[in-house]
């Protein structure tokens, strides 16, 4: 017989100390002939990165030593930090941002110099000449230049430009005969899920570039993953047709498999993959369907699309060889994990998980529900209800939840409604969250991403508002205790609807509150964004006035927490302390917390404890008034 109590004062098993001990990051999922490898997010190690090796029959080996951490700042979200090849790793190391080389049974070895002021990823190894091709970021100068380049595996080097000009480089991708390399670029104010190129170019006897020319892309689209099947032939994802589909490059550009779906999602990081060959003439592949993950088989010979029945809803880092695939999965159940499938048998074996809570807890998993709601304009909109769940309590007859709306980063990113310990920190205490993914979120077509353009600061405002009347209406939460929260472009979000008064309270995580000063000190990946998610600055200053937190203070009145990395490059800790002392200036109720050695989100356990802690006391004390046990 479950115990009576309030929502919202529920205790709960699952703690912030909990879900730190149990909880990795998950990513860089590739083959290396048959060992598989794989990158972990340590929040237990100071939030180091350690590339993991798991080969067939055996136990995982971490292959980082320590004193490394592979991890890039290209872009400053990094990904694609480490490439595998014949057993070697070759791997950006955080603390001084160099390439080394790490062969098996010795220690890493720097390929580049010290104190040169360049940042490296999103490495291919070119075999036939013995060198790494990948991106450069280079903070040497006045300006920072990003370029493809390449750098001997032997005598090592600061890296020799085979690509550049252009703002922005990715993807860099050798045919396998060695004799092409495929690559994305884009230029200012474009970012890569608005408009980037895709271009070929072949390889001379030097190793240079010769006879490049663009395949696709430019004028609105957008152009991602460029892969060489087994037998050479390029293929890619692009929004042509209004969503992401896979394409191949013959005579023509030709469309593999038409549908309304998203076979990609916005690239914050490199390495991103959502498709891989299981043989020349099948690519094993992943797309989101009304916010859902799928997998599937694609014929080439065919194009017939085949599902996968498998338990998850969400997938990524996706890559295949010789009769299996190895991606990270995960399921409203289930979280991210490292999953193997054979391809003959689709049997299943999971490698890693990100998080385990154990069995005894399976209880207190709130299972999402995707709804659809009404907002401006006649339009709808999405989000992902996690309701309060807790088998050891129940509410009283009448009683409705304490409710937090969650908005994303990006803003272009989205929420996907898996499994995750930090929503059940909150529904097992009685809790219901919202996780919406606002219009400009990505996994619903280029038309759903673009209702942000220009509108950064409405549409996402207005449709996190609706979500929350949305589920008022329908009875399944308190109308007096709902709060507001989110981190980065989600922060920003957060402060521009707590200025309309609707919400009880909120929490920015390294939240933007000052859109003109992000405009003028971010850094160079994001530096023109605005002019696309607002306006270009200089001529409309009284529309980003208007755009502006700060410059509402005096219409917000409802209690706020924040919290702040002090090495933030994204969004300065002076976004955030502004906006602070503005608040205090009132006497809003405020709170405040500035973590050290943190930069664009925490990666420190210490510091993501305090954080989910101090969100959930102050809403306690300030919003819910529940009484709540801790």
């Amino acid at each position: 017989m479950a115990n009576t109590a309030p929502y919202g004062s529920w205790p709960s098993p699952i703690t912030s100390e909990l879900i730190v001990a149990e909880s990795i990051g998950l990513s860089g999922v590739r083959f290396d002939g048959e060992t598989i490898y794989w990158m972990e997010g340590r929040p237990r190690e100071q939030g180091r990165n350690v590339l993991v090796q798991h080969r067939p029959g055996s136990t995982t080996l971490d292959i980082t030593p320590p004193g490394f951490n592979a991890r890039t700042r290209v872009h400053e979200y990094g990904g694609g930090a480490a490439v595998v090849r014949d057993g070697s790793v070759y791997f950006s190391n955080m603390a001084d941002q160099r390439l080394y080389r790490h062969a098996p049974g010795g220690e890493p070895i720097p390929l580049t110099p010290t104190n040169a002021g360049h940042r490296y990823a999103d490495g291919v190894i070119d075999t036939r000449r013995n060198r790494w091709i990948g991106v450069r970021e280079s903070h040497a100068g006045s300006n920072v230049e990003n370029a493809i380049v390449d750098v001997d595996l032997v005598a090592g080097s600061a890296g020799r430009v085979l690509a550049g000009g252009n703002d922005f480089y990715a993807a860099p991708r050798l045919s396998p005969d060695g004799n092409r390399l495929a690559w994305l670029t884009w230029n200012h104010p474009n970012m890569p899920w608005v408009e980037t190129e895709l271009w070929v170019a072949e390889v001379a006897p030097d190793g240079t570039l010769a006879a490049a020319r663009m395949i696709a892309g430019g004028s609105g689209e957008s152009v991602l993953q460029p892969e060489w099947s087994p037998d050479g032939v390029l293929h890619f994802i692009a929004d042509r047709s209004g969503w992401w589909n896979l394409y191949r490059l013959e005579a023509d550009i030709l469309a593999l498999c038409p549908r309304e779906a998203d076979f990609a999602q916005a690239p914050w990081a490199f390495g991103m993959s959502s498709y891989a060959f299981a043989d020349a003439d099948r690519i094993v592949c992943s797309y989101w369907d009304d916010g859902i993950g799928h997998l599937a088989m694609l014929d080439l010979r065919s194009r017939h699309l085949a599902p996968i029945g498998l338990p998850y809803t969400d997938y990524g880092s996706v890559h295949a060889r010789a009769g299996q695939a190895v991606f990270r999965a995960a399921s409203p159940k289930q979280a991210g994990s490292i999953v193997r499938l054979d391809l003959v048998t689709l049997r299943t074996e999971v490698l890693r998980r990100s998080a385990s809570l154990g069995d005894e807890l399976a209880s207190y998993c709130s299972t999402p529900e995707h709804i659809t709601f009404p907002t401006e304009g006649g339009k709808s909109a999405y989000a992902f209800y996690y309701p309060p769940t807790n088998p050891d309590y129940a509410a009283p007859a009448g009683d409705k939840p304490p409710l937090v709306v969650k908005c994303h980063g990006g803003p272009t990113a989205c929420s996907s409604g898996v499994l995750d310990p930090r929503v059940l920190y909150w529904t097992s205490r009685g809790i219901a969250v919202l996780d919406v993914n606002y219009g400009g979120s990505t996994g619903y077509g280029r038309d759903y991403r673009n209702r942000l353009a220009g509108q950064w600061g409405v549409v996402d405002v207005d449709d996190c508002i609706n979500a929350a009347r949305y589920l008022v209406s329908d009875g399944r939460a308190d109308a007096d205790r709902i709060v507001i929260t989110g981190g980065s472009a989600g922060g920003y979000t957060t402060l521009m609807a707590l200025t309309r008064n609707v919400f009880a309270g909120g929490a920015s995580h390294y939240g933007v509150s000052d859109v003109a000063a992000l405009a003028r000190d971010t850094h160079k990946f994001e530096s023109r964004y605005l002019d696309w998610l607002i306006a270009p600055l200089t001529g409309n200053e009284e529309l980003y006035r208007d755009r502006s937190p700060l410059h509402h203070a005096d219409r917000l009145s409802r209690p706020v927490i924040f919290f702040q990395g002090d090495e933030d490059q994204v969004v300065p800790p002076n976004q955030t302390e502004v906006m602070v002392a503005a608040l205090r200036a009132k006497g809003v109720p405020v709170g405040y917390l500035l973590f050290s050695g943190e930069q664009h989100g925490f990666r420190k356990a210490p510091n993501i404890m305090r954080a989910l802690d101090a969100e959930l006391y102050f809403y306690a004390a300030l919003v819910f008034r529940t009484g709540l046990a801790f």
